[in-house]
């Protein structure tokens, strides 16, 4: 049996949204193990002038529950 667990994250990035996906996901794998999947919720930036300033991504990753973890480590 496989169990997932979800949790919600917003990445940013100054060069697109792309870049903002791929960050958060490099981030958050440094403290996660398993990642096994992505869904953006929402994206949105903002505006400076007429040009976008910043860009920013919300996440819901997945990763597998480890049951064969001990709780003592």
């Amino acid at each position: 049996m496989e169990i997932k667990k979800h949790l919600t994250i917003t990445g940013n990035s100054t060069v697109s949204w792309k870049d903002a996906i791929v960050k958060a996901i490099n981030e958050a794998s440094k403290t996660i193990d398993y990642l096994s999947e992505v869904k953006i919720l929402d994206q949105r930036a903002v505006i400076d002038g007429n040009k976008i300033s910043e860009y920013f991504v919300d996440l819901d990753i997945s990763f597998v529950v480890d049951l064969n973890r001990n709780e003592n480590n």
